[in-house]
């Protein structure tokens, strides 16, 4: 008999009354007032002036993240929109000021030196990072980005196709893809294709004035571009641009030639002439597309028997989500897209929101996502807020050594061995593909913004000279040039989160050597990945890969070691 989901309390407050919530600037600025004044004698009153902030930090952080989760589970609601531009708008911009004084009251009191350094080491390093970087003048600049960053939602949700007579998200299109109907594919491509570049203009036009505000920013914080300024202020402490460079060469010599050898199979599989954009994702031995879950309910139920497979606690964290309402993973017209873990740092139980269309995309999205989950609930009774700002090097591995971890109990998802070892086959694909892409992206932004008045054809010829680095040498794009040449504009996080995706190749490697660990001794493998995971952000990252039982390495050989290992799993299937 299952057990009842546990449903936790939110913790007791220490500073703020139960009842305070975030309505008005009049309500919390007294608040920020007083920590801002109060007197500290002595490092015991430091560390609870710490804790008291880190309550009122806790409780901005969800209600803005409320705010953010309901705005893109309904991008029509235009209440759900104001009530999250009002917290960009009218108290971010207010309470910006405030974080800069607290880091530096925090820095610059005499106790600060009596803290345990071995505590504190790198969340003060933040905290300095964040001082360097504080302009006062770049406040209404960041509430501009942040406003015009939603915009690239609201285009990208609404964009829809006809097809029979009904109306799809493109996330449901193109699941279509898949099918074994060459002729379908091609034309639902194609629609699709007109859906995006109906808007390509206005996406381009919108990410040159992203681009320009960003450069503003750096400038403004004396940068010499924008790609320098965002790499501290993602806390890069521990590597740097020209690494990200080595990193792209390594994936290129080692990663390219394995995923020619993938689409070459794929086909002479499906005995082509040319294999064409829409060729890619259909199953080379003409099977109909995967489909692991009927709705929104059997991906849950699945997925939490999946999870406490592994080890119950990981179901439980699941089962709790959903019990409390924290899980929305059907893709809906109106909804934005996308898919995301979003920490509640108060009451400490995430929520997950994602698109799912039936498709085995949807299913390493949720074990992904699911994987993020579990990191929160590990480091949920961390005792500062800051303590749990993770680097996304460590969060994108929790959740993608969650994606392989999780592949031997992919069974509750399918009845036959075919199709489980298909799944898996497509699985170890994409982390091949996958790779080659990110580099693609990371080092287009590097350009991008290095050289920040370029002009859109510029844009788009050196997004080709790049992207050809990378792609596939297999693939023929004659006739789909231009959804080639606007193929980044798909990619989110070059819009609303710029430089946040070289972690994933970074993690993506760090989740294959997890993988490898949990092949030899899956318990032991299992202790280490908890253990890291428990550390939050309190050591380097270098250390929390090591408690994890693998290398933070950027170097070809590296990289060859764990490809080669992976190739041997592929073939195995």
């Amino acid at each position: 008999m299952q057990k009842e989901a546990v449903i936790p309390s939110r913790p007791a407050r220490r500073y703020l009354s139960e009842n305070f919530q975030v309505e008005t600037w009049a309500t919390l600025q007294p608040l920020l007032d007083e920590l801002l004044e109060r007197e500290i004698s002595n490092a015991t009153d430091l560390e609870g002036w710490m804790r008291d902030l880190s309550e009122v930090e806790a409780v901005l952080s969800e209600e803005t993240a409320w705010r953010y989760i309901r705005m893109n589970i309904d991008t029509t609601n235009e209440e759900y929109a104001k009530a999250f531009d009002f917290m960009v708008t009218e108290i971010d911009p207010k309470a910006a000021p405030y974080s800069d004084k607290f880091n530096k009251k925090l820095v610059d009191s005499p106790f600060c030196k009596d803290l345990d350094t071995q505590k504190y080491s790198i969340f003060l390093r933040a905290l300095q990072m964040q001082i360097k970087l504080y302009r006062q003048e770049s406040i209404p600049v960041f509430t501009a980005l942040q406003q015009l960053q939603q915009k690239y939602g609201a285009i990208t949700g609404a964009m829809s196709i006809e097809h029979e007579g009904q109306k799809l998200t493109l996330q449901m299109a193109n699941s279509f893809l898949k099918d074994t109907d060459r002729e379908l594919r091609k034309a639902i491509y194609e629609t699709v294709n007109e859906a995006r570049l109906e808007k390509s203009k206005e996406l381009d036009e919108l990410f040159t004035e992203l681009i320009r505000l960003r450069d503003k920013v750096a400038k403004q914080a004396g940068y010499a571009n924008y790609r320098d300024f965002k790499l501290d202020a993602l806390g890069r402490f521990d590597y740097t641009a020209e690494d990200c460079f080595t990193f792209h060469k390594a994936i290129e010599a080692e990663c390219v030639a394995l995923n020619n050898k993938v689409d070459e199979a794929r086909k002479k599989s499906l005995g082509l002439e040319t294999l064409k954009p829409f060729d890619t994702d259909v199953d080379p031995s003409g099977k109909a597309g995967l489909k692991p879950f009927k709705n929104e309910q059997e991906l849950i139920r699945l997925s939490i028997e999946a999870f406490r497979r592994i080890r119950p606690y990981y179901g439980d964290c699941l089962d709790t989500m959903n019990a409390m309402g924290h899980l929305d993973l059907g893709s809906r017209l109106g909804k934005a897209p996308g898919g995301f873990n979003y920490p509640l740092y108060e009451i400490g139980v995430p929520f997950i929101f994602m698109n799912s269309v039936g498709s085995l995309r949807d299913l390493i999205t949720m074990v992904h996502e699911g994987g993020h989950a579990v990191h929160s609930f590990l480091s949920k009774d961390l005792e500062i807020t800051g303590f749990k700002n993770l680097p996304s090097e460590v969060a994108e591995l929790a959740s993608m050594s969650m994606e392989l971890i999780s592949i031997d109990q992919w069974d509750v998802f399918f009845d036959n061995e075919t199709d489980l070892k298909r799944a898996k086959k497509e699985h170890l694909e994409k982390i091949m593909a996958t790779l080659p892409w990110i580099a693609t992206i990371d080092a287009f932004q590097h350009w991008v913004y290095e050289n920040p008045t370029h002009s859109e054809d510029e844009r788009a010829e050196n997004w080709l000279r790049i992207s050809s680095r990378f792609g596939s040498k297999v693939v023929d794009w004659t006739g789909y040039e231009k959804a080639k040449t606007f193929q980044w504009q798909k990619q989110l996080h070059l819009y609303e989160v710029p430089f946040y995706y070289i972690e994933y190749a970074i993690a993506q490697l760090g989740a294959i050597a997890v993988w490898r660990n949990y092949r030899a001794n899956p318990s032991k493998a299992l202790d280490q990945y908890e253990a890291a995971l428990k550390l939050g952000y309190t050591e380097p990252i270098g250390k929390i890969y090591a408690t994890a039982g693998i290398k933070f390495s950027f170097s070809q050989e590296y990289v060859h070691e764990l490809m080669e290992f992976v190739w041997e799993e592929y073939q195995k299937l």
